[in-house]
């Protein structure tokens, strides 16, 4: 008796909750998604710490890649990936994970090498 109490009272909450659903088609859920102006924000946050590095330093190299990545994603109309690429620049220049050793130098080949 107890099941068929427990079954009954579980139906009724979830009609209950749907029922509430449908009667309040104006309301608009809360979303958690990250919109153009947030992704653009962040770029500009993130670009303004690369652009206090040397230009030549390696960690400024990767930030302005992180960068570019974000402006694809924002132009894919994916602002939560470019949000976190933006991130991901913003961390490369805070922590500065890339560092060249004294007469070394970053290389970068082209397409036809």
């Amino acid at each position: 008796m107890s099941l068929f109490r427990i079954s009954v009272c579980t139906l009724s909450l979830l009609s209950a909750g749907f029922g509430c659903a449908l009667a309040t088609p104006g309301a608009v859920p809360a979303s958690d998604e990250p919109t153009r102006e947030d992704c653009n924000a962040a770029v500009a946050e993130a670009r303004a710490l690369a652009a206090d590095l040397p230009p030549d330093h390696l960690s400024r190299y990767f930030a302005e890649r992180h960068l570019h990545q974000a402006l694809v994603e924002a132009g894919n109309g994916e602002f939560d990936e470019c949000v976190d690429m933006a991130a991901r620049a913003s961390d490369e220049v805070r922590e500065r994970r890339h560092e060249l050793q004294p007469g070394e130098q970053l290389r970068v080949l082209k397409p036809n090498e």
